[in-house]
Protein backbone atom coordinates (compact mmCIF):
# COMPACT_ATOMS: atom_id res chain seq x y z
CA UNK A 1 0.00 0.00 0.00
CA UNK A 2 1.42 3.56 -0.15
CA UNK A 3 2.19 3.85 3.43
CA UNK A 4 4.66 1.11 2.93
CA UNK A 5 2.46 -1.48 5.14
CA UNK A 6 0.90 -4.81 3.70
CA UNK A 7 -3.17 -4.87 3.05
CA UNK A 8 -4.75 -6.72 5.68
CA UNK A 9 -8.29 -7.52 4.39
CA UNK A 10 -9.53 -8.12 8.28
CA UNK A 11 -9.16 -4.18 8.64
CA UNK A 12 -10.46 -0.90 8.65
CA UNK A 13 -8.61 0.30 5.81
CA UNK A 14 -9.70 2.07 2.59
CA UNK A 15 -8.01 3.89 -0.24
CA UNK A 16 -8.90 7.73 -1.60
CA UNK A 17 -7.32 9.87 -4.00
CA UNK A 18 -7.09 12.89 -2.02
CA UNK A 19 -7.46 12.40 1.93
CA UNK A 20 -4.09 12.52 3.21
CA UNK A 21 -2.65 8.90 4.11
CA UNK A 22 -3.36 8.74 7.86
CA UNK A 23 -6.50 10.40 7.82
CA UNK A 24 -9.88 8.85 10.23
CA UNK A 25 -12.97 8.56 8.09
CA UNK A 26 -16.13 8.04 8.68
CA UNK A 27 -18.17 6.21 5.21
CA UNK A 28 -22.09 6.37 5.74
CA UNK A 29 -23.41 3.58 2.96
CA UNK A 30 -26.66 5.60 1.86
CA UNK A 31 -28.73 2.80 0.98
CA UNK A 32 -28.87 1.35 4.33
CA UNK A 33 -27.28 4.02 6.83
CA UNK A 34 -24.66 1.88 8.17
CA UNK A 35 -21.59 3.47 8.85
CA UNK A 36 -17.31 2.48 9.38
CA UNK A 37 -14.43 4.26 10.54
CA UNK A 38 -11.79 3.78 8.26
CA UNK A 39 -8.32 4.93 7.85
CA UNK A 40 -6.82 6.01 4.54
CA UNK A 41 -3.88 3.98 3.88
CA UNK A 42 -3.39 3.53 0.30
CA UNK A 43 -4.08 5.68 -2.74
CA UNK A 44 -7.30 5.03 -5.25
CA UNK A 45 -9.82 4.10 -6.63
CA UNK A 46 -8.94 4.25 -10.07
CA UNK A 47 -12.04 3.98 -11.21
CA UNK A 48 -13.86 6.98 -12.52
CA UNK A 49 -16.99 6.90 -10.43
CA UNK A 50 -16.28 5.52 -7.08
CA UNK A 51 -15.04 7.83 -4.26
CA UNK A 52 -13.31 5.55 -2.24
CA UNK A 53 -12.17 1.78 -1.70
CA UNK A 54 -12.71 -0.30 1.58
CA UNK A 55 -11.63 -3.41 2.84
CA UNK A 56 -13.43 -6.19 2.60
CA UNK A 57 -14.44 -6.21 6.19
CA UNK A 58 -15.37 -2.07 6.06
CA UNK A 59 -17.46 -3.91 3.23
CA UNK A 60 -19.27 -6.42 4.68
CA UNK A 61 -19.92 -3.96 7.74
CA UNK A 62 -21.35 -1.52 5.47
CA UNK A 63 -23.43 -3.83 4.25
CA UNK A 64 -22.08 -3.64 0.64
CA UNK A 65 -19.84 -6.84 0.22
CA UNK A 66 -22.23 -8.64 -1.83
CA UNK A 67 -22.90 -6.13 -4.53
CA UNK A 68 -19.45 -4.39 -4.06
CA UNK A 69 -20.47 -0.88 -4.54
CA UNK A 70 -23.03 1.35 -2.99
CA UNK A 71 -23.50 5.41 -3.03
CA UNK A 72 -21.52 6.90 0.08
CA UNK A 73 -20.67 9.71 1.81
CA UNK A 74 -16.98 9.77 3.35
CA UNK A 75 -16.77 12.43 6.10
CA UNK A 76 -13.31 13.06 7.50
CA UNK A 77 -13.07 12.76 11.12
CA UNK A 78 -9.15 13.25 11.79
CA UNK A 79 -6.96 14.60 9.75
CA UNK A 80 -3.45 14.02 10.56
CA UNK A 81 -0.37 17.06 10.57
CA UNK A 82 2.45 17.41 8.22
CA UNK A 83 4.17 15.80 11.09
CA UNK A 84 2.46 13.12 11.75
CA UNK A 85 1.94 12.51 7.87
CA UNK A 86 5.80 11.98 7.26
CA UNK A 87 6.52 9.82 10.53
CA UNK A 88 3.85 7.68 9.09
CA UNK A 89 6.48 6.43 6.20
Amino acid sequence: MANGRRFDTRSNSAAHRTLPLGTTARVTNLENGRTAEVKVEDRGPYARNRVIDVSPKTAQDLGMREQGTAPVVVTPVQVPDRDERFAQR
